[in-house]
């Protein structure tokens, strides 16, 4: 018998309908159809990139049509500034993420992922990033962001409710418009946009059609600060990342 509440169960099975008619609509797209999406991805993440002048970026390897494309550690590795880190999600036995610094391989793993070959740094060492992009299946309007329902990022994410371990923060922390970005169609935060001037910066990669009205949320969701999609480019969110 289930221990949820009958608007609490109704909620999850509004969820479960959700992803699964996302992930149906996915594997429907074409070859050519996810190699534009992935490279308007590119650019448009990119732009974010050059804009925010982060030191370490946290990221993900697309597999099959997860949003930026195959070539998007690699693309991501080019554009950061000199002495500047990617680190990239090794996944751990219980589902939750340890993480690595890449440096220009990936080696097959579990599941059909592809991981970086660094030393493990911990689950921790998330929280050392100035700019993190997760995958999503889908993102509200609020923030809210649902994944296929493993709970890996939920986790990791959850952990940047602890203390940076740099709490001065730097430079590189600040976000500043720039000039040069408008003709790659990105949308650039402003000192007044709500992406923090300090911390890490939580952007979701998603298709077009998944930047959608509402989530049903879960205690465990997380929200982000923006959403980058082919067509939409650079879409800011109201709330900061945290428990709801």
């Amino acid at each position: 018998m289930s221990d949820l509440t009958g608007d609490a169960e109704k909620s999850l099975q509004i969820k479960i309908a959700l992803r699964a008619r996302l992930l149906t609509v996915r594997r429907s797209l074409s070859d050519i159809a996810l190699a534009t999406a992935a490279a308007k991805l590119q650019d448009q993440t990119l732009a974010l990139v050059r804009a925010a002048h982060p030191i370490t970026i946290a990221a993900y390897v697309p597999i099959g049509s997860e949003p930026g494309g195959l070539d998007l550690p690699y693309r991501l590795a080019e554009a950061l500034p000199a002495g500047g880190r990617l680190l990239l999600p090794v996944l751990l036995p219980d589902n939750d993420l340890d993480w690595a610094e890449f440096t220009g391989v990936l080696t097959p793993a579990a599941r059909g992922l592809r991981e970086p070959t660094g030393p493990p740094l911990g689950p921790a060492a998330l929280r050392a990033a100035d700019l993190i992009l997760v995958p999503a299946l889908a993102v509200a309007r609020d923030g809210t962001r649902m994944g296929r329902g493993g709970g890996s990022y939920d986790r990791a994410l959850a952990r940047l409710d602890a203390p940076r371990p740099d709490p001065g923060g730097s430079p590189h922390d600040q976000v500043p418009a720039h000039p040069d970005d408008s003709h790659h169609g990105a949308t650039t935060p402003r000192s007044d946009d709500p992406i923090p001037p300090t911390g890490p910066r939580i952007v979701a990669l998603l298709h077009d059609g998944e930047d959608i009205d509402t989530v049903p949320a879960e205690p465990h969701d997380r929200r982000v600060h923006a959403v980058i999609t082919p067509t939409g480019g650079l879409s800011l969110r109201p709330a900061p990342n945290r428990r709801m």
